[in-house]
Formats: structure tokens, C-alpha cells, sequence
């Protein structure tokens, strides 16, 4: 029995890695990633324009407060004696930009700053550099060059986020926290659907073109549905597994640029938790959709039976994906994590975020195996009572009658 459906499992796999459609998923997401990185590159190198090395802004003076300290990093700060003066200045672009001081600025009348470019909001550095020179001729006869230095950076703070213990809770990484649950979440969502959707277009199309008559003859229904589910099954770990190297390849070359990559990586237990729960998901969505390719007439029948299916296991986990990452123990993330059809998914965002704790992994991975059994065994008897009949699609009512007396 064993050898025929390593047949099949492998006719299946070598049959499905085959497909131009498969071959085109697999390889989008390196594409993808390679044409962001290439894009990122060159916005950074050619689009962006060069800094120079020094920037003029010039300012005038109501207050006569302001007439030191007029180097900061790589700011220049030119004095003007008149409002027109410095306009001229500006026009003539021999700065970039200036600013009026008024005389009632003690007294809380705002700063007005003047240039000549477009802009959607003031640049960050000049912000920095024009309140570094307020704050250096305010204050350095007042106090301390220690202070000063502190009161220009007042806040920056590192925070740690803890348990109900008072330790220090894990998964304090944003990386951890939010990215890869997000990069679990999609890869191992369209991987379990696009293989599941290869099964249930195998199996349907078969049945429709009547080659499933000649397979019978040599095979058994049980050894044709172990045979299918586990050769596909194989094609979506392949592509998982290309797709995850994909990532961390990536992952490699962006932290050249962006720092923050550097610290992604992936466990050896959420790699391997995550391998369980791909294949139990897989066998969970791919038994119902062989049981639903021996029910339906055509592949477009079945595709619609099983949007009913993927719905609900895909939309719930991506649509409370922000209350599973920042809220891992309410009531909602739970029961998304114990319900068999969207356990996959959300245990492997709590599993990538460091928040799903041992008994509930157990618990899950329990009821998700107990689930996979039950429904392999229901859809084994769909299987083989539905496979050769032609013609009306049966009702829910006759499919039960038929699993009571298979």
C-alpha cells in the first residue's frame, strides 16, 4: 500500500514543482525582495540629493540675545542687521534659508523661518541645529555645559516592557515583535493555500476529465488521497523553505543600510514549531478540499466551496493581527490560537513574537492533531464515496447520510 502511494507522493511533487504557476509564486517573493532592495539603493544613491557640506541659514535679530555659538555640526548661522537684508541673501542663495528673531520671542512670540523650497515639513536637521543655537546662546551663562548638553537631548528613553512578575518579559525585540510574526503570517498563509488549492484543482479536474477512473484501477482511494496530500504537502515545505532563505538572505543585505535587520533571525524552535504547524495545517485544509474535489462537478465549483473554508481561517488572524501581537493573552488571541482552522497562523505570530506560552503550544498542537485526525477520517469517506459519481452535486444532508453509512 506504502509503495503505491510514494508513487503518487512522488508523481504529485515532481508533477506540481513543475507548474509555471507554482515556479512564478515560488520565485515572486525573491524577485520581490531583490527589486525592493535594488530600488531602495538606487533612491539612496541617485535620488536622493547630496548633502553638502555646509549649510548657511541666516537669521535676524530683534533681541540681540543671539550673537554667538554660530557653528553647529554643519550649520552656519549668518547675522543680518535687517529683515531685507537677509530676503536678499536668500535670493541671491548664499543661504538656504533664514529666520526673523522677534523682540517679544521672550515673552513667547514664535520663530518664523523663510525659504525658497518646497517643503511638506521642516527638515529634521534643521530643526535640531537652529534649537541647538537657541539653546546654547539661551542658556550657556546660565548653567553648566553638562546641563546644556542634557537639556538638548532631554529624552530619549529605552523602554523595557515587564511581566506580571515584575521580570523582565521576553520578546523586547521590534524585530521579533512585529516583523517576523508578519513574515510568518503571509508566507505560511499563501503557502498552506496555494498548495491546498493544488489538491483540491488535482483532484477536481481529475474527476472531471475521468482520469480518475484509469488512477482506480490501479490504486486505492485511501492510497490516491495519502498519495496527493503528502506529495503536495512536500512542494508547499519546499516553497516555505525557499521563500524563509529568501528572507534571511535579504535580511543580510538590507542590514548593510538599515541597521535594525542586523538582529533578525530565526530560532531553531520557532523554525521547527513552525514546520509542525504548517503540516498540520496543511493536512487540515488539504483533506477538506480533496473531500471537497471528489464532491464538486468542476474546479470552478470547488473553488468557490472552498473560499468557505480559507475565508475564515485567513481573514480572522491578518484582521486581529494587531491585537494578537500587542495583546497576546486576551481572550480573542486564545481562542484564535486553540480553533484548529486559524491556529496555524496565529500560533506562529505569538510563536515569532516570543508570546505563546508552553501549555498553550500543547493544548493547540493537541487539538489541531486531533482535528487533522478526525477530518483525514471524514474526508477519506467523502473521498471514496464521491470520487466516481458524475452528474448532481450532492447536498449537506446526503454527504452526512454517506459518512454514517461508509
Amino acid at each position: 500500500m506504502m509503495k503505491k502511494a510514494m508513487t503518487i507522493l512522488r508523481h504529485e511533487f515532481l508533477h506540481t514543482i513543475k507548474r509555471k504557476s507554482y515556479i512564478l509564486i515560488t520565485i515572486s517573493i525573491p524577485l520581490l525582495l531583490i527589486l525592493a532592495f535594488v530600488i531602495y539603493n538606487g533612491i539612496q544613491r541617485w535620488a536622493q540629493p547630496s548633502t553638502p557640506d555646509q549649510i548657511y541659514i541666516g537669521y535676524v535679530d530683534e533681541t540681540d540675545i543671539f550673537d554667538d555659538y554660530h557653528s553647529q555640526d554643519n550649520v552656519i548661522f549668518n547675522e543680518y542687521d535687517t529683515v531685507d537684508s537677509a530676503k536678499s541673501a536668500l535670493l541671491a542663495e548664499t543661504i538656504d534659508s533664514y529666520i526673523f528673531i522677534h523682540s517679544e520671542y521672550l515673552e513667547g512670540r514664535q520663530i518664523e523661518r523663510y525659504t525658497l523650497k518646497r517643503e511638506i515639513e521642516l527638515p529634521s536637521s534643521t530643526v535640531s541645529s537652529v534649537k541647538n543655537f537657541l539653546l546654547d546662546n539661551l542658556l550657556t551663562e546660565s548653567v553648566s555645559e553638562q546641563i546644556l548638553n542634557r537639556a538638548k537631548i532631554p529624552f530619549a528613553p529605552i523602554s523595557v516592557r515587564l511581566d506580571t512578575n515584575g521580570e523582565i518579559a521576553t520578546g523586547q525585540d521590534p524585530i521579533a515583535m512585529y516583523f517576523l510574526p508578519y513574515i510568518f503570517a503571509f508566507l505560511f498563509m499563501f503557502s498552506i493555500f496555494f498548495t491546498s488549492g493544488y489538491l483540491l484543482q488535482s483532484v477536481s479536474e481529475e474527476k472531471e476529465n475521468r482520469v480518475i477512473e484509469i488512477l482506480l484501477s490501479s490504486v486505492s482511494a485511501g492510497q490516491l488521497l495519502v498519495g496527493k496530500v503528502l506529495g503536495l504537502g512536500a512542494a508547499g515545505l519546499l516553497q516555505i523553505a525557499i521563500w524563509l532563505g529568501s528572507v534571511m538572505a535579504a535580511a543580510k543585505f538590507a542590514a548593510v543600510n538599515i541597521p535594525i535587520f542586523s538582529e533578525l533571525s530565526i530560532p531553531i524552535g520557532t523554525l521547527f514549531l513552525g514546520i509542525i504547524y504548517f503540516i498540520l495545517g496543511y493536512l487540515l485544509l488539504g483533506t477538506i478540499f480533496a473531500a471537497i474535489g471528489s464532491i464538486v462537478r468542476t474546479s470552478r465549483e470547488g473553488q468557490s466551496w472552498s473560499s468557505m473554508v480559507t475565508t475564515p481561517s485567513a481573514v480572522l488572524p491578518m484582521m486581529l493581527m494587531y491585537l494578537i501581537t500587542t495583546n497576546p493573552t486576551h481572550i480573542a488571541s486564545r481562542i484564535l490560537t486553540m480553533f484548529p482552522f486559524t491556529a496555524p497562523i496565529t500560533s506562529m505570530i505569538r510563536i515569532s513574537g516570543g508570546t505563546l506560552s508552553a501549555w498553550e503550544t500543547t493544548v493547540s498542537l493537541l487539538i489541531l492533531t486531533c482535528s487533522v485526525a478526525l477530518l483525514m477520517w471524514l474526508s477519506s469517506k467523502v473521498f471514496r464515496t464521491y470520487l466516481l459519481m458524475y452528474g448532481k452535486r450532492p447536498s449537506i444532508k446526503e454527504i452526512i447520510r454517506s459518512i454514517r453509512s461508509a
